[in-house]
């Protein structure tokens, strides 16, 4: 879909960080524009600031915790915008902890919000992408999914999840004019879960590495013009550390270490008391 002006998007986790982002870079490429999540303010300030680049914009308000929210998500922004073209499930929740402290609650609102929700809202737009011949689906994951660090299992779980359904959609989708793709974010620069850790004093070193919130949302655009199946952004080259931990899992085991990644998760961890 190379062409995104006058294109209808739905935007999960919109009211900030990331989401925000990717809304004005649609909006910049001439797209209208649902934004939807928990903060009504702070989404009714996205969708104002939207309008004011030329596009339509509406704020929808939902928990993807619920499931009534998620069914009405769909028909209420088709009902605001008109038939979807794009989505792009954005939102997401964290939680560092060693994986014997976390609760079955927040086990389950982590599926529930990363994974289940994005399965579900796809479930719902493919039909109809399908049969109007265009659509693109963008599902926000984490370098974490390709790679679980300690203190995060959960988290990474669901990003994994998120990496496998693109490539299986993709599969399966091969011949029909919809696209499916997955952007894996390293540690991004300026908003959202990163930016909270560097503000507690924890922060990622060269090895490591960091990108910008920008370059994110750019990277997301780009995989739907031209339909990219998997984009890794994290400002160091990743791939052959990835390649790396697929040949030799035991030797990946040893590297983690030693780069600081396990360090600077268990520190997160124990700044919320939930390290041992």
């Amino acid at each position: 879909m190379r062409e995104l002006h006058g294109r209808n998007a739905l935007l999960t986790g919109g009211s900030g960080g990331i989401g925000a982002h990717i809304a004005r870079a649609l909006a910049r490429a001439g797209a209208n524009v649902v934004v939807s999540g928990r903060r009504e303010e702070a989404l009714a300030s996205v969708a104002s600031e939207l309008r004011e680049m030329g596009v339509r914009a509406e704020a929808v308000p939902g928990d993807l915790h619920e499931r009534a929210h998620l069914e009405a998500l769909v028909e209420r922004s088709e009902s605001a915008l008109g038939p979807l073209d794009v989505l792009v499930n954005n939102a997401g929740v964290e939680l560092a902890a060693a994986f014997t402290r976390y609760t079955r609650e927040e086990l389950t609102s982590m599926i529930d919000v990363n994974l289940t929700a994005p399965l579900l809202l796809t479930h719902s737009v493919l039909p109809g992408m399908l049969a109007r011949g265009r659509g693109h689906v963008v599902f926000v994951a984490s370098v974490a999914g390709k790679l679980g660090p300690a203190y995060a299992g959960p988290y990474a779980a669901t990003k994994a999840g998120l990496i496998a359904i693109t490539q299986s959609l993709r599969a399966q989708y091969v011949h029909a004019p919809v696209g499916f793709s997955v952007i894996c974010p390293g540690f991004v620069a300026g908003e959202g879960m990163y930016q909270r850790m560097v503000e507690q004093g924890m922060s990622s070193n060269r090895v490591m590495g960091t990108t910008k919130i920008e370059k994110v949302a750019d990277r997301a655009i780009d995989s739907i013009r031209r339909d990219r199946p998997e984009v890794i952004e994290s400002g160091t080259p990743l791939r052959p550390v990835l390649a790396l931990g697929q040949l030799s899992p035991r030797l990946i085991e040893r590297v983690m270490p030693r780069i600081g990644l396990t360090d600077l998760f268990r520190r997160v961890a124990a700044s919320r008391g939930r390290a041992s």
